[in-house]
Parts: C-alpha cells; sequence; structure tokens
C-alpha cells in the first residue's frame, strides 16, 4: 500500500537522505577510524535499506519485487562491508564471510537491474552489442591491470587472491546492465542519474579494493569505504524520489542513433585494446593474446552492431511505409491505399461486359454509444474486432480498408448478384455479438454502395466519385434505420447538400441565439390540470422558418453538438421554472421534465454541474425529472450509472423516454435509480381500437407500478385514447389533447396557478372526438 503521509512530507524524504548522506561523507573523510564514522556507515546502510523497502511502494514503482531484492542487496553489501575488517585477519575460510555477502549482493543486484529492463522492455540487440564492447575493453582492462597482479601474490590462498581481483569484473557485467538502461531512454530522470552514480560509486570501490589486492593486501584503510558511502546516499535518493517510477517505463530512443554520448563510450572502448599493448609493456604471450582476442571480438561487435543498425533503418523505412498506406489500429488498408486499389479495379474492368466496380462504404451502427459508454479503449478494440471479421468473412480478392473512425470501405468487381451476396457476407458479420469488456453487445453497420463501369482513361476520377458516392448512400441507409443498405442514386447529393448546409446553419443558430425552448403540459387524467410540463428545443431559422427536431437533433448527436444544445435547454428550462415559481406561475409541485443525451449521462461531472445550475436559479431538485432513452440503460458503462446514481441522490426524477419501443427489460429497471416511465406515443395511438395496444399499455403499467414507479403516456391525442389510459390505471398524459409545445409566455398565459380552465379538450369534459383536428406530427418531441 502507498504511504498516506503528506505529498509534500513525501516528496522532501529524497532531499533528507541525500542530506544525511552528505554529512556522512564528510564525517566518514574527517574521522574514518572513529567508531562514529562506522556508526554512521551503519545508520546511512540501514536507511537505504528502508527507503528501497518502502520508497518505490509508496510511489507505486514497478516491479515491486525488483525493489525488493535491491534492499536484500543494500543489506547484504552493508554486513559485507562491516565484517571485513572483522575477518580480514582470521584464519580460512573466515575472511571468505564478508565475500560471501558481497557476492550475493552482486547477483541480487544484478537481477534487478535484469527485472528493470525486463519491465522497460528494453533488452534490445544495439543496446546490448554496445554494452559488450564497453565490457569487453573495461574487462580486459580489469584483468590486465588487477585480477592478474592479484592471483600473481605468493604467500596467501589462490582463491582469495582470484576473488580479490574478480570484484572489478562483476562490476563490468553490471554496467552492461547499466548501458543498456542508459542507451535505452531518452530522458534521465533523478532516480536514473542517483542509480548512475551508485554504481560509478560501487566501481571506484571495488576498483580501489582490487587496487590494494593487486599489491597483496585485502583491507588497507577506512577510507576505501568513501565510494560507498556516495553509492549508498545514491541508492537511498533513487528509491524515495518520485522519479522511482520511471524507471521501469518505456522511454526508449530509436534505434539507430548514434548520439554523441553514445559515442563518447564507444570509441574510447575500441581504442583501448592498443592502448594497453603500448602501455602496459608486457610481455606475456598469454596477455598479448588476450588483448589480441578481445581487440578481434570488439571489431566483431562492432561490425555486427553497424549492420544492426541498416537493418534498423530499414525496418523502420519499411514500417514507415506501412503506416502511411495502412491503419494503424487494424493493420488494414487506409483510404490513400484503398483508393489506389480502386482505380486498379476501375482500369482492369472491361467496359464490354456486365462487370461493374462496387464500393461499399460501412458505418457501424450504435458505435457512438459503446464508445461514450465504455471509454474509447473498448471502441478500438470493437473497431479492431469488426476489422478482422470482416477480413475473414469476404473473399482475398475484395480489399477492405477502415477510413474513419468507425466507417470502413470494400471494394468488389462483378455483377449485381455478386455485388448483393457481398452484402450479405458483409451483415454476416454482425450476427454474432462482439465482446466488449466484460460482456457482449449486438451492434449492426449502415451500408452505401456505389458502383461504375471500367473507365481506364479517368480511374482516377470515378475511384474518388465512387467513394463519394458510397458515403453518400451511407449516410441515406443510416438515417432509414440501422442495419440497412441503400445503393446510390444522383438525388442523394441534393440530399447530402442540405444535409451539411442544416448543420452549417444549426452551428450558426447555436451561436447566435435562434434555438428556443417551448414547453408542452403534463397532466392528470382525472382533472385535466398540469403537474408539470417538458422543455422541448425548436429551432426558428430566419429564412427557412421552423424546422422540425425529428430533422435537426439527429445531425446534432451525428456532430457532436447536442451535449451543447442539451446544456442550453437544460439551463433556460431551470431558469424559466425559477421565474415562475417566484411569480407564482405555477405550483411548488409543478416540475418540468428535460431530455438528456447519453452523450451528456457520460460525463462524470454532469451532477455537480446539474447541482450549481439548481442552486444557481434556485429550483428544488424534485422539481426537475431527467429523461432519456433504454439504452443508455443497456448500453450503460460504470460511469454512466454513477452520474445516474448521483443525479438521483440530488433528488431529480428520472424518467425512460419512448418505454417500449426498445429492450423494455425488467432488469434494467430495477437496476438503475429510475422513477417513472413515459409510454411511447406508438402504443397510445391504438388505444380503444386495437386489442393488442391496450393489452401492451396494461402490461407496462402493470409492470411500473409492481416497481413503484410513476406512467406518463405520451402522444395523446383523443378523448378516446385518454379514456382507455385511464381505465388501465395511467395517472399523467401529455399530448396535443392539451396543446402543443409553446413558448414560456403563452404557457403562463393559458396554464397560469388558479386561472380559469384552459378552453380547449379536457378529459373530465364531454366532448366530441378531435382526433382530426391536428396532423400528428413531431411537435411534441
Amino acid at each position: 500500500m502507498r504511504s498516506v503521509l503528506p505529498p509534500g512530507i513525501a516528496r522532501r524524504q529524497w532531499q533528507a537522505m541525500a542530506a544525511i548522506g552528505i554529512v556522512v561523507l564528510a564525517l566518514y573523510a574527517s574521522r574514518s577510524a572513529s567508531d562514529m564514522a562506522s556508526a554512521s556507515l551503519v545508520t546511512l546502510g540501514v536507511l537505504t535499506v528502508v527507503a528501497c523497502f518502502f520508497g518505490p511502494r509508496r510511489w507505486g514503482a514497478e516491479p515491486p519485487v525488483a525493489w525488493l531484492l535491491m534492499a536484500v542487496a543494500a543489506l547484504l553489501f552493508l554486513v559485507g562491508l562491516v565484517i571485513r575488517p572483522i575477518v580480514t585477519d582470521l584464519a580460512m575460510p573466515l575472511p571468505l564471510l564478508a565475500d560471501a555477502a558481497s557476492f550475493t549482493a552482486y547477483l541480487l543486484l544484478g537481477a534487478f537491474l535484469f527485472m528493470l529492463l525486463r519491465a522497460r522492455q528494453s533488452l534490445e540487440r544495439h543496446a546490448v552489442l554496445d554494452g559488450l564492447i564497453v565490457c569487453l575493453a573495461a574487462g580486459l582492462t580489469s584483468t590486465l591491470l588487477l585480477a592478474a597482479p592479484a592471483a600473481a601474490i605468493s604467500g596467501r590462498p589462490a582463491l582469495l587472491s582470484i576473488i580479490q581481483g574478480t570484484y572489478p569484473l562483476l562490476d563490468v557485467v553490471l554496467a552492461l546492465l547499466v548501458i543498456n538502461l542508459a542507451f535505452t531512454t531518452k530522458s534521465w530522470p533523478v532516480s536514473m542519474v542517483a542509480l548512475l552514480v551508485m554504481m560509478v560509486g560501487l566501481f571506484v570501490g571495488d576498483t580501489a579494493y582490487a587496487i590494494v589486492g593487486a599489491n597483496g593486501q585485502i583491507y588497507a584503510s577506512p577510507l576505501l569505504n568513501l565510494p560507498y558511502v556516495v553509492a549508498y546516499t545514491a541508492l537511498g535518493v533513487a528509491a524515495l524520489h518520485p522519479s522511482v517510477t520511471e524507471m521501469s517505463r518505456a522511454d526508449r530512443l530509436p534505434v539507430q542513433a548514434w548520439s554523441w554520448q553514445r559515442l563518447a563510450i564507444l570509441l574510447p572502448a575500441l581504442f583501448l585494446p592498443f592502448g594497453l599493448l603500448l602501455t602496459t609493456g608486457t610481455s606475456a604471450v598469454s596477455h598479448r593474446a588476450m588483448v589480441a582476442v578481445a581487440g578481434a571480438l570488439m571489431v566483431v561487435l562492432l561490425l555486427a552492431r553497424a549492420i544492426s543498425a541498416v537493418q534498423a533503418q530499414v525496418a523502420a523505412e519499411l514500417h514507415s511505409e506501412h503506416q502511411a498506406l495502412h491503419d494503424p489500429l487494424t493493420s488494414l488498408p487506409n483510404r490513400q491505399s484503398m483508393s489506389a486499389a480502386i482505380e486498379r479495379l476501375v482500369t482492369s474492368v472491361d467496359t464490354h461486359t456486365t462487370e461493374r466496380v462496387w464500393v461499399y462504404m460501412l458505418d457501424l451502427d450504435g458505435f457512438k454509444w459503446v464508445n461514450d459508454s465504455w471509454g474509447h479503449d473498448t471502441g478500438d478494440q470493437l473497431v479492431i474486432e469488426v476489422g478482422r471479421r470482416l477480413r475473414a468473412a469476404v473473399p482475398e480478392s475484395v480489399p477492405v480498408a477502415r477510413v474513419g473512425g468507425d466507417e470502413f470501405l470494400l471494394a468488389f468487381v462483378g455483377d449485381k448478384a455478386g455485388a448483393l451476396r457481398l452484402v450479405d457476407d458483409i451483415r454476416g458479420c454482425f450476427a454474432r455479438p462482439l465482446p466488449v469488456r466484460d460482456t457482449e453487445v449486438v451492434i449492426s453497420a449502415s451500408i452505401g454502395i456505389a458502383h461504375s463501369v471500367g473507365d481506364a482513361a479517368r480511374s482516377a476520377v470515378t475511384a474518388e466519385a465512387l467513394m463519394r458516392d458510397a458515403d453518400t448512400a451511407m449516410y441515406r441507409a443510416k438515417s432509414e434505420g440501422p442495419g440497412r443498405s441503400t445503393i446510390f442514386d444522383t438525388s442523394m447529393h441534393e440530399q447530402v447538400r442540405e444535409r451539411i448546409e442544416l448543420e452549417v446553419a444549426l452551428r450558426q443558430a447555436l451561436a447566435k441565439n435562434q434555438l428556443h425552448v417551448a414547453y408542452q403540459p403534463i397532466v392528470r387524467l382525472e382533472t385535466g390540470m398540469p403537474v408539470g410540463a417538458e422543455a422541448l428545443v425548436r429551432w426558428e431559422h430566419p429564412e427557412r422558418g421552423s424546422i422540425p427536431p425529428m430533422l435537426f437533433i439527429p445531425i446534432a448527436e451525428d456532430s457532436g453538438m447536442i451535449s451543447e444544445i442539451g446544456t442550453f435547454v437544460r439551463n433556460e428550462a431551470l431558469r424559466q421554472l425559477g421565474v415562475w415559481r417566484s411569480q407564482g406561475v405555477v405550483s411548488e409541485s409543478f416540475y418540468l421534465s428535460v431530455n438528456v443525451s447519453p452523450r451528456q449521462l457520460s460525463e462524470p461531472e454532469l451532477p455537480l454541474v446539474f447541482s450549481g445550475e439548481l442552486f444557481r436559479y434556485g429550483v428544488p431538485a424534485q422539481c426537475v425529472a431527467l429523461e432519456m432513452t433504454e439504452s443508455v440503460m443497456v448500453d450503460g458503462s460504470s460511469v454512466t450509472a454513477r452520474v445516474l446514481f448521483e443525479l438521483r441522490q440530488l433528488g431529480a426524477k428520472l424518467l425512460v423516454d419512448d418505454f417500449g419501443t426498445g429492450f423494455s427489460a425488467l432488469g434494467y429497471l430495477r437496476r438503475f435509480p429510475v422513477t417513472g416511465v413515459k409510454i411511447d406515443r406508438s402504443f397510445v395511438t391504438g388505444l380503444g381500437k386495437n386489442d393488442q395496444d391496450d393489452e401492451i399499455v396494461r402490461a407496462v403499467v402493470a409492470m411500473s407500478h409492481a416497481l413503484g414507479l410513476s406512467v406518463i403516456a405520451e402522444g395523446v391525442e383523443t378523448k378516446l385514447q385518454r379514456e382507455a389510459l385511464y381505465q388501465v390505471g395511467v395517472v399523467n398524459g401529455q399530448g396535443w389533447l392539451w396543446g402543443k409545445a409553446v413558448r414560456a409566455e403563452e404557457f403562463a398565459a393559458v396554464w397560469h396557478l388558479g386561472a380559469a380552465i384552459p378552453a380547449i379538450p379536457l378529459p373530465v369534459a364531454s366532448v366530441t372526438d378531435n382526433s382530426g383536428r391536428h396532423r400528428r406530427g413531431d411537435a411534441d418531441r
């Protein structure tokens, strides 16, 4: 578990560690032979061990086992340092106790570095080759200058001499791992720099002991431990600094990078064997042979490094070319590649046959819900699975491309019968549910189809026109409902132009306040008096006049403007309700019903924003009902569920709109904090005339009452419908029987609290059926 210390204190601990290390270093340098100096070294070592145990865990560094090994290694290093002066002059094998602790610590340190490299995925060929070159040079130097002279000392056990000369070689092996770590990172955070300082301290200290060992001694002075003081301090800082989390994260340089830092290490290593031949003056054949073999191996490694760099460059260029022509998520061809493929097909088709080039544009229905509900990562997995199924379902000769977020493009050469069979194959990809996180969803695809005869002279223009026309046909298919397919005809161009113009005009309407909110009463069937109203958005275009919501709401959803429109309607409705309440226009229990889109309900901050709006306009939460579609519950993510529960906790009503047209599952109503349902108008229309509609409404009412939910009937237009609803237990209704949605001023004038009952048909009045009085439309939506 992470520390509960305040962040400021936790972040300053590494600075305290550095300060303690500096104090110990000064004390040890000035009074190295004193008991105080030894005690300070032990204290520093213990603090470092504790830092390795708890520091990385506090910041969540990975992998935790690696830092546990590092803590044990630091403890064993400390044991070796403390007991070495004590056991040095004792009889064999007691002097080896210090070396046993130190050697074990080196093994654990190597395991620590190896685990970091694995976590970073940094064990790459070019870095390993660089490290081997440096290690050969360092190993050769250590062997000739330290290990060989130490082994040649007479008068002491050969094993002890060999061990003393081996420490620098161990450092060389560790240097290989550290060099891999350093050569495969773009930036060096504080923890990385501190770890490198630790390795330098170890190397300097081991080299100092090896030099003493080459002169016949095992331990000479406490001052030899000074580099280890630096190493312990640096390790403690590395473990306590917040950047310790970055040490296991991949942050690699390009494979072919030949930086000046890399050359500054490699070039001296390459010239070292020749320098040793000139400077050591050794005449031993074995030493000269060792230098020659090491030099030859380094040349071979350098050649391998150069070949690796060339191969990496070629691979990078091939990868870049592939990325330029393929979608990075699915690895399918992209639009540019598909355009070239369609051009080739257009060129290859014989104009004297019945064959044509057919282009299919697919758009996933419901993909937006998945993205909004489960997040973009889940949406990406869905796209990958769809791409895989499409590629497996169609012949290899049919190119498949991903050309947009949830859009795919296919091309086929053949007659119309073959083209339609391919549509069936495409639909088959969506017959089985697609896995999404811990559940499965069923989606469909809208398919637009365009075709053309061969035209070798104008292949590029024809290919572009086919893709454009297939896209146009896809939008037409989408407007007809999910899972439809449509073949392009020239009349669709005008529809596309109209849609584009409407989208542009809608953006301008938002900027110029051309939208307004209208209010339609929700009445109690028994009395005909309003209990609330639904706030509905309306658009009065300065030139085109009133534009129906059923025309511009889908455009707002597709273009991403629905959230902005929803926020506008909610704020205007709450403001108006606050005014009505303060002026006594409505009763204290009167509520407003406002639609919220799935996109808005997927925004975690919505409850907080909504709470602020209620406070700003002085409206109690229980006087607001938020209407949502059934799809919100079916496709709802954990975020959506949390938003709904928080909105309900504020006191707002939650209504399911158009109930009965979607999934209508009892389980969803029990799982979410829904307070009521609105029966869709399509069931209300047949009441009193269609027994099936009567039974459906009766079942919905019975189920709702059993769950303690309120019921509102939408689209009530006739006295017959009102009476049928009243008979099955519906309490409240909404529809043209009581009036259209009107502006706030007109609504207040007609439905003012205490005013006379409006002169329009009321459920309790004896009136004639006025079903022909109003043409059904979208005015109450």
